[in-house]
């Protein structure tokens, strides 16, 4: 490195944005990740012994891949290289392998390459990497937003470990952002500046998870606000909020107001008024509610209130929360909408719901000898000595496939828990069922 790369370096580094100043250098100062970072986990026992063998580090925007990657740098005896799979091409890929070539024949030193948003990389230019993984040319580290198991070769996904991180928590992003703006040294100390309790609340809540939208927003607020009289930067929720651009709603994901929307937001669909339920969900959506938290709220209706009346509700709400899954945000919200106006359009029945719990409080409440004989297993030695399945019935054997004869214990012969309605697909349920006594008979 010459002087002025040393100057470009030094400068770079100086008027970075503060996400990329603020970033950990060491594995003691990341925040979250506990999952794959504890002490006694696999990852931070192989980063701190530098034993480190090829990985994918799988996760959302923000959360930390990249800052991984460079405490990796910072602690590796390996000769460290950084690649973006948008820019590079083959011809970078070849310079980087015949460097690390070049320091495992002549200093026996191993080459860890990082490779940013590693999915970009066609399967050509990953099959190129693949010998070289193989043979410990090379250490990879791949670093992917996406699915790597749809989008990075299933060769190259045998030869890494994959390691999937986690939006930060909530209290996560505090930690971070309290770190940003006290800092002196890397962060925005020297600036004199105070979050408010709320605005660091709404900040942390509304980053939904992402560390970087949460330190851009801090910066941001921190050079355009102007200090108070008291020498100080005051950083209200206002402020905050302009900077994010979002709107402060009122919705606390631990007290009532979390209650009542998730509660409006049930009884809309049950109630089968679409709008209403589509404008809750926009609601916890765009105050950062959990998605699985209401994609699982949307399967209970569907299975609840739709039931039987259309079956197809069940699976359409299923559908919604694995697309949510793979998609992610802001995507995920399309399936869940879809879900949503179907399930509060549909026709609704809860006679499967009003069952099974009629049936539980039975099982609680009545001593209920056993099951009918002719039921019973008679499969296992001696069974049939006891009158195990003896006079069983078997339906197919009759027109209809269906024939009279008694499965209920005798204790509650004549009880009926499943009542259908005259709803929807239900309906169908109840003739049949009607017909079935009917034509027996």
């Amino acid at each position: 490195m010459d002087l002025f790369d040393y100057m470009r370096e030094t400068s770079k580094e100086k008027e970075s944005p503060l996400a990329s100043r603020i970033r950990p250098t060491t594995l003691d100062e990341i925040v979250g990740q506990k999952h794959i970072l504890g002490k006694d986990k696999l990852l931070y026992r192989a980063i701190k012994a530098d034993k480190l063998s090829s990985v994918i580090f799988y996760g959302p925007p923000g959360t930390g891949k990249t800052t991984l990657a460079k405490v990796i740098a910072n602690t590796t005896s390996a000769l460290f290289k950084q690649i973006n799979a948008t820019i590079a091409g083959k011809k970078d890929m070849e310079g980087v392998i015949q460097e690390a070539k070049n320091a495992l024949g002549m200093y026996g030193k191993k080459t860890i390459l990082f490779i940013d948003e590693i999915h970009r990389f066609n399967k050509g230019q990953q099959d190129y990497l693949l010998p070289f993984v193989e043979d410990g040319t090379i250490i990879l580290i791949g670093a992917t937003t996406e699915n790597p198991y749809f989008e990075v070769n299933r060769a190259l996904l045998s030869r890494s470990t994959i390691f999937e991180l986690k939006p930060l928590e909530k209290e996560e992003i505090q930690t971070v952002l309290i770190r940003a703006v006290t800092d002196s040294e890397r962060g925005m100390g020297s600036y004199h500046a105070k979050i408010e309790k709320d605005a660091l609340e709404f900040l942390s809540d509304i980053a939904g998870g992402d560390a970087r939208m949460a330190l851009n927003a801090i910066e941001l607020a921190i050079l355009t606000t102007k200090r108070n009289k008291d020498g100080w930067i005051h950083l209200t929720v206002e402020v905050v909020q302009e900077c994010i651009q979002k709107r402060v709603i009122r919705y606390d994901k631990d007290g009532d107001n979390h209650y009542d929307t998730i509660s409006a937001f049930i009884k809309s669909m049950r109630g089968s008024d679409p709008d209403a339920a589509i404008y809750y969900l926009a609601r916890m959506l765009y105050a950062g509610e959990d998605v699985h938290f209401i994609a699982r709220r949307i399967m209970i209706c569907a299975a609840e209130d739709v039931g039987n009346a259309d079956p197809q509700a069940l699976v359409v709400a299923t559908a919604a929360a694995q697309a949510v899954e793979r998609l992610g945000m802001p995507e995920g919200r399309i399936p869940l909408a879809q879900a949503v106006v179907y399930i509060a359009t549909a026709p609704k029945s809860n006679a499967s719901y009003m069952a099974i719990n009629k049936a539980l409080e039975v099982v609680k409440n009545q001593q209920i000898k056993t099951v009918p004989p002719h039921l019973q297993d008679c499969h296992y030695k001696g069974a049939s000595n006891l009158g195990h399945g003896v006079e069983y019935k078997y339906a197919h054997d009759y027109p209809n496939h269906y024939v009279e004869q008694q499965y209920l214990p005798d204790e509650l012969v004549g009880t009926q828990f499943y009542q259908p309605t005259d709803n929807g697909y239900e309906a169908q349920i109840k003739r049949y069922l009607r017909d079935l006594h009917v034509e027996e008979k």
